[in-house]
Parts: C-alpha cells; structure tokens; sequence
C-alpha cells in the first residue's frame, strides 16, 4: 500500500492506519511527518550524518561526548537538563546514541506536550549552550560508560576486529571516548576539549545533513506547522554527506587467523568477509538469501551437523557491521569443547557449505519463500513504541528513497541470482578474517590492543591452508531446506462476539485452570499461549532447581530442527525453568500453532535423557555459571538483593556444585517423577475463538493426565506453591557487603532497597508518583552533579506483589558505603524540594502517571504479558491500571508527602531499607573495612543470606491462593 505525498509515495503496510507526509524545510531538513490518532505518546528522532568516524585524530569519542554535552542546555532553555526533567514530568523519556556515521536524538511524551518538547528538542540543534562548568563532569561521564565496557567481551572483539583494519580508513577509530582522549591528550597537546567540542560541532552540525521524524495524534498540517516553526532555525552551512570510500581492511588484513582471549568462559569462532554492502541492492535482498541458508538450524544444515556432532551450540549468520561504503558478512559460531578441538573441520565444513550453495545454484523456490514470509511479516507487523518507531525510520532515512523509509530492506521483491552468486563468490578463502576466541589462548598471545586491553595473535591463513581443511572436514550429508509448512496461509480474523476488556477463567479441572482473552484491540492473525505447569518438586532442593532447568533446555534443544521452521515463519515458542516448574510459551501466527504446541507437548510427554545432548548441555550451564562472575557488579548487587529477599531462590554456588557432579542417571530419575504432580496455569489470548482454546487444553490434560499411562497427577490442596519475601524490619537498615566476584572490575556498585508494603493501589500509585517525581532530580544530582557513575538510576521494584523503591549505583570514584551516604544526603535535600514543590507541578506530574497508565498496549505480545503478569503474581487484578488512576485523580500533594515521611524519609517510622554493596577492585581496602567493623546503631550486617532469610517473617503469598476458585 502507497500514501501520497504530492509527488513521493511512502510504502506502507496493509494494516497501517496512520498517515505520512515528507516536507523539507527552507534549510533543508528532510522531515518525515507521522499523524496516528490512536497514539497516546508523541515521539520525535533527529539523526544527524556524523558520527565517531568524523572524530579528529587525538580527540577520540568527541562526536559521543557532544550527543552527550547537547542534552545539558540551550540558551532559551538556560537551566541545567531542563529538557529532560520536562520530558520526565510529562511521561516520557529521552536518549541518544552516537554510532560510526550518524548520531540520533530521540525522545517520547504524553501527546498533549509535543509542543513544548518539539521546542526544547529544537534548541540543541539551533543554539546549544555547552557550558565550560558540564564540560569536565560529563567527560567523566563518557569515561564511567567506557569504564563499564572495559571487561564486556562485545565491545572488546569489536574493537579487535577495528584494531585490525588499515590505519587509514576511520573503521580502525576508538569511538566511545575516555578521561585519556578527552583531557589528559588534549591538554597535552595545548587543545581546550570544550573549544574543539564546539568547533567539531560548528564545522558537522547542518541542517541538510539532518533528518527528522515527528511522531503525534494531530492531523498532518498541524505536524507540519509545529516543524516548520520549531526547526526552520537550524542553520544549513551547505555540509556534504560524508563517504568514506575504500575498504576498512587492505591485504594484511585478510586471510588471518586471530586468536583472542576473552573474559568469559567458551569459545566462539567469527568468520567475517568483507562483502560489496547489500543496501546497494537491497530489493534483491542477497544478503537475506544467503543468510537465510547458512544460518538454517534445520535438517541438513550447517549447524545441524555441527550440533550432530556435539561441536556448536549456536550458529548465526548475515550482514553486521554496514554502510553504503563497506560492509562485512559473518558467520559466528558458539563452540563447544570438542568443537573447539575441531575448528579446522568446522571451518571446512563451513566452506564446502558455501561451495554447495555455489554448485546448486540460486533456488527460485527459497526466495519466493522468504518473499513471502517477508511480506507477511511486514504486513502484519506489531505496533511498536512510538519512540523506537520514529527512531529507527530517522537512522535510515539517509540510506533509502522516501518512498522505502518504512520497508526499507525487509521486503526483497527482485529475484536476481547472479547478485546472489556474486556475493555468494565474495566468501572466500582470498579474503576470509577469522576471529577464534578462548580462554585456553592464554599465554599464547604476542599482542595487546590498546583501547581494551586484549591480548591476542595473528597467524597468515592462505587459502591453500582452508582448502586442506575442506578437503579433510567429515563427509556429512549437507544439504538445502525443505519448504516450509509453517508458513500460515489461513490469517482469517476471528470474530469476536463478546468484546471482554479483560482475560476470564473459561474452564477449570483439577488438572488446570484456562483463562481466556479474545483480541478485540489488534484484529492481527496472532495468538499468545502460556501453559505453566506447577511442580512441587522442581526447586525443593539446588539440584531439583538444576535439573528442571536441564530438563527444559533438553527439551529445546530435541525441538530445535523441527520448531526452526516455525520460527522463521513467525511462530515463536520457549520452554523456560522458573521457582514452581517451567513454563512453554507459543507466540506469533495462529494458523500453525496448535501443531506446534502439540508436538511440544508430546515432546514432554516422551521425554528421554541422550547421553550426547546431556553432555553438551551440562558444558554450557557450567560456563554459564562460572561466567557469572563476569556480570557488572551493579548486576551481582541485584542478584543479591533478589537473593536476600526471595524466599525460593537458591545461591548460584550451590547450584553449580551440584550440576558438577551430576550425569545422565540422575535427570533420567528425576525428569520421571518431576511432572508426578502437576498443575497448569493456562492463558491463551488473541485470534483464537473460546472453543479452540479449550480443545488445546483438553489435548494436553488427555496426553499428560488421562493417557492409560498418564505421566501426571494433580496436586493435592496442600501442594499448590507460593511466592513468599522476606518482610524487613521497620527502622533497621539492613547491610549487605560482598567483594566483587571479578577481581579485575574497578567498578563498585549498590543496590539501597527501599521496602515499601504489599500490593495496594493507594500506596501503589503513591510509590509510582513519588518514583515517577524524584526520578529526574536523583539523576541529576547523583550523576550529572557529583558524577558518581554512567549507571545511576531510581526505579520501583516489585518482588512477588511486594513494592519498593531501589537506587542502582555502579562507580569507580567512591566505595558503596560511600555511595550509600550519598543516597542518603539526596534524600535529605530532596525533603525540602518534595515539600516546596507547587501545586502545578504536582499536577503536572499526576497527570503525567494518569497518562502512562492510560497508555494503551501496542501489541498482543505487550498486552498478554500484563496480563500473564497478574496470573503469575496471584493478584487478578486485571482492572489495575483503571483502578489506580481513578485512585490518582483523587490524590493529594499532602498524601504524597505523608507518604515520604513515613516510608521513604531517613529515620522515618515505618521505614525498611536493604543496602545491597559489591566492592570493586579499586575499594578492597573499604572492603576488609567494612566486613570487621561492628554494626551501627540500627543497622543490622547480614552475614549469611540463607541464615538470615531463614530467621525473618515472610510477606503472604498472592500465588497459590486461587487452586480452588470457581468458575
């Protein structure tokens, strides 16, 4: 479907009621105009075409600190960060993100505010004010990000790959920026950062080189009215687009072997090829075509054999890494031990995949396939969030006509195989880059890459050495995919007859209970399942929790060759452990949905231990808990916090002592009797009429509780489970303080825990608003002030139906204590200003909760899952957004502030706090400090996590309370 725009027309879906509209202003700006009358959020996106490869060499991360430095102030809107506190008061939020060749400015707000945020949106692009007073604090700022990616093994091999391309072209940058780039460099060499900052932006900030999408329920001329006025200021000095012609990597770059360690556990292996970039044909879609194959899981494929032979866990392949001017094509491989040992026949069997392509030729039947699944994907694509929508449209506009900035490359419509063999010809041994990743390299390296800290080797591998490998790999029956039967040909919408806002129970046995919600907002030929079976059995000790979860990730993995299909015609499904059994979830196209779920559960019904896939399963959870030591310790102090609290929850030690000494005999037992006793938790919500989501139901009671060999019983009333949290003490502050579990971060991190009550919609909305009120200010204060740390955040928490509040730190410049009192001091500030606060910015901010609570859900995926969430929780309450706003329009500033002063305020008397502390590196020190001195008054150290969880009281379970309700 096309829409008019005078002489352009933009490619929409069928299902796409909302209108476009391109103009362009007087200085250029290419503007992409977007009315949705149904919106309850207004979004805009600026994506301006510089980015860090326009950094000046000795000032790397300069284009990442200005998206920063622009966020500050502008001289109409002098105040410090007062756009994003009127964005935060409004119900909306905003961010940015530089990448190689553009930078993008986003943010969304309730729709009645577009205006006032369009203009203070405007300024950073118009008048800018980038004071000499932010400059050094939010060059800390850049410096903290940097800090918390040092140890991610992402962005490390990213830059290995980078390290290792011609120094000439920009590919090779360090982009994000540090304390050394930014101060200590410049200075150096006699630069002022903040007069560079200012020049790099007088000299790329153009408005012909800018592109804007504005997102919002008014009709298109009042869009662009509001455009046309606030953005024809943006000067245009007549900036050309840059190119960055050539390519990244010359001779010395290609055909090497690169072996590199990394942090974490495992091996990974990345074959990438420089290829001729696909968006140059993007409606031939070759990049699509040839991922599709060698990416393929099914029988015959590439990572079928591997998986046959015990030698991967997971394949992935496409274009990553592209613009107009180059681009790579990669194959990453997660390898197993044995796999590791056998990289050369992986990488030959890799090759003679690619030579079977070459030699079969381009199949006309594969690519009306993918067409086909293409165009029913695009036209019946979920409604995302406003923000991300305008966001993604903005970073592309520049690289597609207007008439494909909504298709863009989804929808490959020209069938040309000689552009897929060329491209299928540029994966070759000539030109190959191999990135090999290990942990057993250690010792082996000769080289560091600078800006991370790497260490790695390169070896020549010339294309003699790969055919050799081809030439010995094993003889393995490699061949194409069958077609397809997944893909849904019946996307008939069901009538609905009763139009019920809200999920009810429709069937109940002592086998299960069903609740039902028919779509009556979407009207799109998709369903969601959710079948939760409650075992009594799978967490009662660490190794029944450890083995339910070997038990559903077996499960998967025998799934795997057949369900690929499904999920490359849209239909998703996951079997996950959780604290009372696991769960399957089926998700996407309704047409092919009960065949798959029956072979799911035909699959749990006939479940066997192969000796093989246990071993390789096992491989991967002991990597996976030993790399939990790997997490960002602001990621360990919510673990712990979660830990502390929750009364089912194990320690992950405990959990990986177990699973050391575990073999197959053991699961082989234990998956016998783990479904003895079980009851299922059923949701089916979406194009799926009453009667059919019964019959599934029915089915799956008759294959697993009424088979003459039934694997399931029902529980008895005693055995239904709950959901318990530990219920801390009013007026002691509890201590938590654990040495980091990675003895190499620098960064320290805490978690201070507020706990507030048990589910209520009186204290609910007072929690939100007050959350939703000092939001901002904690930002502002905790990090752009006294820069404490990139990762500072205010965020409600919810454990079970148990509300709080949690203030999440992570930093290298003070230890958690430190931090703590630092929380602590803001609160004491932000009394007085909670107790200032006038009446009509009270309101504003109750309007701006009312507003996202109002928001409706942009898909059947979002609003089955609130939904499945008061199921899960036991509450019910399915009417909780109606109710806690007509709660809130009644709500006082003095409630508000009654509120503080009883839960949240320091001392005050029914306060419960839980000061969750994990010490880096850099306060070891503080550390020994910390776990030897003797508590404080009102202060209680908490020692042992399980001793203590033991000796507190226990909130009352919302789960487990409904086994026996009535229909």
């Amino acid at each position: 479907m096309a829409v008019g725009t005078g002489e352009i027309e933009i490619f929409k879906s069928r299902s796409d009621k909302r209108e476009y509209r391109r103009i362009i202003l007087p200085n250029a700006l290419d503007a992409l105009l977007i009315s949705d009358p149904d919106t309850d959020k207004s979004a805009v996106s600026m994506n301006v075409s510089v980015g860090s490869f326009s950094d000046p060499d000795g000032l790397e991360g300069l284009a990442h600190y200005l998206e920063h430095m622009l966020f500050y102030a502008s001289e109409k809107y002098p105040v410090e960060e007062s756009y994003s506190k009127y964005i935060t008061e409004h119900g909306g939020s905003t961010n940015a993100f530089t990448s190689a060749e553009q930078t993008n400015f986003f943010f969304d707000i309730n729709t009645d505010c577009l205006e006032e945020g369009l203009d203070r949106f405007a300024q950073f692009f118009i008048k800018p004010l980038m004071s000499p007073d932010a400059t050094i604090r939010e060059i800390k700022a850049v410096d903290s990000e940097n800090q918390k990616n040092l140890l991610s093994d992402g962005w490390r091999m990213n830059q290995l790959q980078k390290h290792l391309s011609s120094k000439n072209h920009p590919y090779h940058k360090f982009s994000t920026g540090n304390w050394d780039t930014l101060e200590v460099k410049p200075k150096e060499n006699g630069l002022d950062t903040r007069l560079e900052l200012i020049r790099f932006y007088e000299e790329n900030y153009s408005a012909n080189i800018m592109h804007l999408v504005v997102y919002g329920k008014e009709s298109l001329d009042e869009i662009k009215t509001l455009v046309e006025s606030k953005f024809q200021d943006i000067r245009n000095i007549g900036r050309n687009y840059l190119h960055f012609p050539g390519e990244p990597c010359s001779s010395e770059h290609l055909q090497i072997l690169v072996k590199a360690v990394p942090i974490k556990e495992g091996h990974i292996l990345r074959i990438i090829w420089p290829i001729t970039p696909g968006i140059r044909h993007y409606k031939e879609g070759s990049s699509k075509y040839i991922g599709h194959l060698i990416g393929h899981e099914g029988e015959g494929s590439l990572f079928y054999n591997l998986k046959k032979m015990g030698w991967a866990m997971s394949l992935s392949a496409g274009e990553m890494d592209w613009s107009v001017d180059y681009s790579f094509f990669s194959v990453i491989i997660e390898l197993t031990d044995s796999g590791h040992d056998h990289h050369e026949d992986i990488i030959g069997l890799l090759f003679k995949y690619i030579h079977l392509l070459q030699k079969d030729g381009v199949a006309k039947w594969i690519f009306d396939e993918l067409v086909a699944i293409c165009e029913m994907h695009f036209h019946y694509q979920d409604k995302v969030p406003p923000s991300s929508y305008a966001q993604n449209i903005a970073s592309k506009m520049q690289l597609y006509p207007p008439e494909d900035w909504l298709v863009q490359s989804s929808l490959p419509s020209k069938f040309v195989p000689s552009a897929i063999k060329a491209m299928l010809d540029e994966l070759s041994p000539d030109t190959v880059r191999i990135f090999w990743e290990s942990k057993s390299f250690e010792g082996c390296t000769d080289s560091v890459e600078p800006w991370y800290g790497t260490k790695y080797f390169v070896q020549k591998l010339p294309p003699s050495t790969i055919q050799q490998w081809i030439e010995k790999a094993p003889k393995e029956d490699l061949h194409l995919p069958i077609p397809n039967i997944f893909i849904a040909t019946d996307l008939t919408i069901k009538q609905v007859s009763d139009k019920v806002p809200y999920p009810y129970l429709i069937r109940k046995s002592p086998f299960s209970r069903l609740w039902y919600k028919p779509d009556t907002m979407f009207f799109t030929p998709k369903a969601y399942i959710k079948i939760d079976f409650n075992c009594p059995l799978s967490n009662q000790s660490p190794e029944a929790a450890v083995l339910t979860d070997m038990f559903t990730r077996l499960l998967v993995d025998y799934l795997n060759e057949y369900a690929y299909y499904a999920q490359v015609a849209g239909l998703y499904y996951s079997i996950q452990s959780s604290n009372y059994g696991f769960q399957v979830t089926v998700v996407g196209y309704n047409h092919k949905m009960q065949s798959l779920l029956e072979t799911v559960i035909d699959k749990i019904k006939n479940f066997e231990v192969k000796a093989d896939r246990f071993s390789v399963i096992k491989e991967t959870m002991k990597k996976e808990y030993d790399n939990f030591k790997f997490q960002q310790p602001y990621q360990q102090a919510m673990y712990n916090c979660s830990l502390i609290l929750r009364e089912n929850d194990w320690p992950w030690n405990e959990e990986l002592e177990v699973l050391l000494h575990l073999e197959v005999v053991n699961l082989a037992n234990f998956s016998s009797h783990l479904l003895s006793r079980t009851f299922l938790e059923c949701f089916v919500a979406g194009n799926i009429e009453t009667v059919n989501a019964e019959v599934m139901v029915k089915h799956i009671e008759d294959v697993l509780f009424l088979h003459p060999h039934p694997i399931c019983k029902p529980l008895f009333p005693s055995q239904h489970l709950t959901s318990r949290i530990v219920k801390l003490e009013r007026g002691t502050k509890y201590c938590f303080s654990i040495d980091c579990l990675n003895q190499s971060d620098e960064n320290s991190a805490l978690v201070y825990y507020i706990q507030v009550h048990r589910d209520d919609i009186k204290l609910n909305i007072l929690l939100e608003l007050f959350a939703l009120v000092a939001k901002q200010p904690a930002f502002h204060q905790l990090r752009s002030v006294e820069q404490l740390g990139y990762i500072t955040v205010l965020l409600q928490r919810n454990d079970s139906g148990v509300r709080g509040l949690q203030f999440i730190i992570q930093s290298t410049v003070k230890d958690p204590a430190q931090l703590d009192a630092r929380v602590e001091a803001f609160l004491k500030m932000f009394e007085s200003e909670l107790n200032k606060m006038p009446d009509s910015d009270f309101k504003s901010n109750v309007n701006a909760l009312i507003e996202m609570k109002l928001e409706k859900h942009k898909n059947l995926r979002e609003e089955s899952s609130f939904y499945w969430r008061e199921i899960a929780v036991g509450t019910l309450k399915f009417d909780r957004r109606e109710t806690e706003v007509a709660a809130l329009r009644d709500l006082t500033k003095e409630q508000l502030i009654d509120f503080f002063n009883g839960f949240v305020k320091i001392d005050a008397p029914k306060r419960k706090t839980l000061s969750v502390r994990v010490y880096g590196s850099l306060h070891s020190a503080e550390y020994k400090q910390a776990i030897t001195e003797p508590d404080q008054p009102k202060t209680f150290g908490i020692k042992d996590v399980c001793s203590f969880r033991r000796s507190r009281p226990l909130y009352a379970s919302f789960r487990g309370g409904h086994g026996l309700m009535k229909l």
